[in-house]
């Protein structure tokens, strides 16, 4: 994705998101970026817990990545929850939506409320009806609030602390991931 800055990439499926984003992971110190990886099926180890707070020593932006939603009993809104309890408060764009059957097929973004279908395989960008903008009316506030506190560079400096789906199998939240990356200056 990007020669210019490192990233550090922790936890379970780092190796199969690296690729997925193109990169090769860096060590934590000395690490532009640092995705942490928390799995819905296992949890936050203890490991990761001891380099989020070496990384928030460095203030490394980092993000929290979401995994195995769509495998574990718990889902999106579930886990961030916890990594805010365990590790930091994070600030959630974006929420994951659901098919009849379960299935997460698409997101809406509390920044523009729009929606990204996921559904046929290529993401698809669309305006969201006003039972959507109304559902999820509180947390599109909440979402402003806590970049309102945490100031303009707030992820980039390490103050803010962006929790992004990600569900291998349809490629979800991969370009959100993509475009937060793209956010860390590189290095001329």
């Amino acid at each position: 994705m990007s020669d210019l800055i490192s990233v550090a990439i922790i936890g379970k499926s780092s190796d199969q998101l690296a690729t997925r984003l193109g990169l090769s992971p860096s060590p934590l110190e000395g690490s532009d970026l640092a995705l942490f990886i928390v799995s819905a099926a296992d949890g936050i180890v203890r490991a990761d817990i001891d380099s989020w707070n070496l990384a928030r020593e460095m203030y490394i932006p980092s993000i929290v990545v979401i995994s195995e939603t769509d495998t574990a009993e718990l889902d999106f809104d579930d886990m961030t929850a916890i990594a805010s309890k365990i590790l930091d408060p994070v600030a959630t764009r974006y929420l994951v939506l659901h098919s009849d059957d379960g299935k997460a097929t698409a997101l809406i973004d509390l920044e523009t409320l729009f929606i990204i279908d996921y559904s046929n395989g290529i993401p698809v960008t669309m305006e969201s009806d006003q039972e959507h903008k109304d559902l999820v009316g509180e947390y599109h506030l909440e979402y402003h609030e806590r970049l309102e506190e945490a100031g303009s560079d707030g992820f980039i400096n390490g103050l803010l602390f962006p929790a992004l789906p990600w569900i291998s199998e349809s490629e979800l939240g991969l370009d959100q991931i993509r475009e937060l990356i793209r956010l860390v200056p590189t290095i001329s």
